[in-house]
């Protein structure tokens, strides 16, 4: 029996994306797609196994509190989710415990293992700081990859016993810095031509070290979406990174 997708935010970059994979899948079929103004309601009428989620933030928590009071798992792409609403629907799905949702601030492969290789190697190095870049169509800033990259090379950090990483900076224009996240510096770039792009530069005497990953089209997305949708409902509660879906925790 093939599962029953929603797709919320289906007029959109990736949700149109979305909608375009489970056409081309054998095991799934898209059968609903919403976009902004649309009734969620039909999703209850369409019998929707599982909602994909590429809205905005201003809209994404709401979406979610009636897919999980309804017992639909879901699979979020949105980013700009913040710890506070986390925690929102960890106690939301706590309620309803046969729902799986997933959130995830990449679903790209190639980016999952960047993070992880990232993990690998901030024990190894004195520095780290990551430069993303995007299309200026994203609304925020840095992005959900960055700031889960930097928490990760922050705690791998403290799990080494390693200081604060050193800067000198005592004279700056305001942001020439970056963002701050537990200690990295992420600098944001939004330029016309690009997709998603993160570099993660770590130094240390005589070297450096640059992981580097790049979205060349939102196709690439894709693989991880249907791994997402096809696992979801096997893993209750809220799961925070698409890397637990590939075991690699």
């Amino acid at each position: 029996m093939k599962i029953r997708v929603g797709v919320l935010g289906a007029r959109g970059r990736m949700g149109s994306e979305s909608v375009q994979a489970l056409s081309n899948a054998q095991d799934m079929e898209c059968v609903a797609a919403l976009d902004l103004g649309d009734d969620l309601s039909l999703l209850l009428e369409k019998k929707v196994d599982v909602v994909v989620d590429f809205t905005t933030p201003d809209s994404v928590m709401e979406n979610l509190k009636f897919v999980i009071s309804n017992n639909i798992h879901a699979v979020v792409g949105t980013t700009g989710i913040d710890k506070t609403q986390l925690k929102e629907v960890e106690e939301l799905a706590s309620a309803h415990k046969s729902v799986g949702v997933l959130i995830a601030p990449n679903f790209g492969l190639g980016a999952v293992l960047a993070m992880r290789f990232a993990k690998l190697a901030a024990p190894h190095f004195e520095s780290a700081e990551i430069i993303e870049l995007h299309h200026p169509a994203k609304v925020d800033a840095p992005s959900g990859t960055a700031m889960a990259t930097a928490e990760i090379i922050a705690q791998a950090r403290k799990t080494a016993g390693l200081g604060p990483i050193p800067d000198g900076t005592t004279k700056e224009i305001a942001g020439s810095r970056g963002a701050s996240v537990e200690g990295i510096h992420i600098h944001a770039l939004r330029l016309r031509g690009l997709v998603a792009h993160q570099e993660i530069i770590f130094g240390d005497q005589g070297e450096t070290l640059t992981i580097r990953h790049d979205s060349i089209d939102r196709s690439g997305f894709m693989p991880g979406v249907l791994l997402g949708i096809r696992k979801v409902a096997s893993h209750p509660g809220l799961t925070v990174g698409l890397d637990k879906y590939l075991f690699l925790d």
